[in-house]
């Protein structure tokens, strides 16, 4: 016996150095947690459904029940309790009612992040309605489309001067083509919503919601100009609020204090926002971002975790170091579109305990997270271990794609796609059905079908198209490499090419726009670019501060294209389309632009009055940082 039990206390000790190098290795334990929290979510769902509480106010409701008095909101306008939420939210809830917001309508938000912002969404909840999402940047033509697109009865208006007159100034059309459609200035009616009594709304009004039932529509720009409605399934929904009882809270632990300053319009600002309060945590809430303000919010509010974009990263990265960059109680970040040439230096600088990368689209269908708190997954925009990259293997699908049409590349023997290996990587492709349903455009079936494609890899297969390539090197951590189609991403926004160039080929002599978002030394996303054909009777007298002047009017100030390309003849493929992969090759470096076009600009982080042209000088100025966009 004396010489069996140290064997077997060897051999023990082996097998757990085994298993631990194989756990470091293969990351086990990791995909366990998840496989494992997904399946008690989906228990958990099912519950719900047969106790018909599926509405997330109930999250809301549970969280207040259990903290009572501790805070809940954080803003510089006044803190709230659980208590003071639901008590507010309630307010709205019967407020709504009061305007004829049904079970099932939505509500269109044009307004600034704030606590009421939280509260009215809290109170459509309570009566089994939601909000519509409405970029409050939007003018003109873009707004009237998602104002029109969400039928809502009801228009809620929260903003700053120049936001108020840019929905006031559709207001007219839109009344007439929805004469049920009712705008109120937030300021001006609050009196009489918190007039309104605090009781709790009936649970008939919320009771039986549907996986797909929205928890709120937000909108997302594609590649037929105008954004598409998109909504958040309620199941999906449920598996934030879920998450930290499940085991697989995607935005850290429990009681945490996060800020979140991202527009709340967006599913990074707003879905984090409320999963933070789902989760029982306290939300501090910023109306915007702001650079000089950033950090002093960060200090006054006592946050733990801040939600960021990768833009908004850069900027704080910009200012002088101070001996206060590690003056703060910042343990973790979350967001995404973190550069690599940003992430360490982020991370050192202001002493980032844990950057939690995500990589998601507002449809939802390619979803991937990586906890990064070292050098081995930084830059990564998600990590999977051996479970996962077994178990995704054929869901998620890297393809060829054919450089000339953004078409999938196929096989013209076969008819079939080339799957890519993953270190290569190419546009990911989700097959269907999928543990998540895309649930579609909002009343937009014909662009809901065009996001799949058919006989794939086989005839009768079926799969999503994301429109994102990425790879997946051996270690099962993802890297992303461009966004395909017409969109791109500047200053945090999606940019739709075709709005663009319908309000750039709106202008007098304008016969051609083709744009495109460029690369730009020191600067996150891509910059708009409009390679325009001037007709050549009034090239000579074109006026670029008043086509500047028309352009600003009609686009938000993210779509503005940066840049100016005067060609002399529109660019085009072989059958008829605007071909835009030579000039997104060459870009605005002044050596690689086709001799006889030529380059302007806005200087000046874009506050420039008037395209001017771009000389070798600003092309080196950029790229030492002498120069911004």
């Amino acid at each position: 016996m004396e010489i069996v039990l140290p064997a077997a206390a060897a051999a023990t000790a082996s097998a757990a150095a085994t298993l631990a190098y194989l756990d470091a290795k293969l990351h086990m334990r990791k995909d366990l947690r998840w496989i494992r929290g997904r399946a008690k979510t989906r228990k958990a769902w099912a519950h719900a459904v047969k106790d018909e509480r599926t509405s997330m106010y109930y999250f809301i409701e549970t969280r207040a029940a259990e903290l009572g008095d501790a805070e809940a909101i954080w803003s510089r306008e006044g803190s709230y309790s659980w208590n003071e939420l639901v008590d507010r939210a309630h307010r709205y809830a019967n407020w709504f009612l009061s305007q004829g917001v049904q079970r099932g309508d939505l509500v269109a938000f044009f307004m600034l992040n704030s606590p009421d912002f939280v509260f009215a969404w809290v109170g459509l909840w309570a009566i089994g309605a939601a909000p519509a999402m409405i970029n409050y940047h939007l003018a003109g033509a873009a707004l009237t489309h998602c104002l029109s697109l969400s039928d809502a009865k009801l228009v809620l208006i929260d903003g700053d001067d120049a936001a108020r007159a840019r929905v006031l100034a559709v207001q007219p059309a839109l009344t007439a083509a929805k004469p049920g459609m009712t705008f109120l200035q937030l300021p001006t009616v609050k009196p009489a919503i918190y007039a309104h009594p605090s009781t709790q709304p009936g649970a008939e009004l919320r009771a039986g919601l549907k996986a797909n039932d929205p928890m709120a529509l937000f909108y997302t720009s594609g590649t037929t100009g105008m954004p598409k409605g998109c909504p958040l399934p309620v199941v999906a929904a449920f598996a934030h609020g879920n998450g930290t009882a499940c085991g697989i809270n995607p935005i850290g632990p429990r009681r945490q204090r996060y800020y979140v300053c991202m527009p709340y319009y967006h599913g990074t600002g707003g879905i984090n926002a409320m999963a933070q309060l789902m989760c029982g945590n306290t939300l501090c809430v910023a109306p915007r971002f702001s650079a000089s303000g950033f950090w002093p919010d960060i200090r006054e509010s006592r946050a733990t975790w801040f939600v960021y974009v990768g833009e908004t990263l850069r900027y704080l990265l910009a200012a002088p170091p101070s001996a206060d960059d590690k003056r703060h109680g910042v343990v973790g970040i979350y967001g995404n579109g973190l550069r690599p040439d940003v992430w360490q230096r982020f991370r050192d600088r202001f002493g980032i305990e844990t950057v939690w990368e995500f990589f998601n689209s507002t449809e939802g269908m390619l979803a991937l997270d990586n906890e990064s708190r070292n050098d081995y997954t930084a830059h990564a925009v998600g990590h999977h271990g051996w479970l996962q990259r077994w178990k995704y293997h054929r869901y998620y699908v890297p393809v060829a794609v054919d450089a000339d049409t953004g078409d999938i590349a196929r096989d013209p023997k076969t008819g079939f796609a080339y799957r890519m290996p993953y270190e290569v990587g190419g546009e990911i492709l989700v097959q269907v059905p999928f543990e998540r349903a895309f649930p579609g455009y909002w009343k937009d079936p014909a662009a809901s079908a065009g996001k799949f494609v058919t006989d794939v890899f086989k005839k009768g297969d079926c799969y999503y198209r994301t429109g994102d390539a990425l790879r997946r090197d051996g270690e099962g951590r993802w890297f992303f490499l461009d966004r395909l189609g017409d969109t791109f991403r500047w200053k945090g926004e999606n940019v739709s090419t075709a709005e663009v160039s319908e309000v750039l080929g709106k202008y007098p002599g304008v016969l051609d726009a083709n744009v495109y978002g460029v690369e730009v030394p020191g600067h996150d996303g891509k910059a708009g670019t409009a390679a325009i054909y001037i007709d050549p009777a009034v090239q000579h007298t074109f006026d670029h501060e008043e086509f500047l002047r028309h352009v600003r009017t009609h686009l938000p100030k993210y779509a503005v294209p940066m840049f100016l390309r005067h060609v002399e003849a529109p660019s085009s493929t072989h059958n008829n389309k605007q071909n835009k992969l030579p000039l997104k090759r060459e870009g605005v470096d002044p050596e690689k632009v086709k001799a006889g076009d030529k380059v302007f600009w806005v200087n000046g982080l874009g506050k420039g009055h008037t395209y001017i042209p771009f000389t070798r000088q600003d092309w080196e100025d950029l790229h030492v940082g002498k120069a911004k966009l």
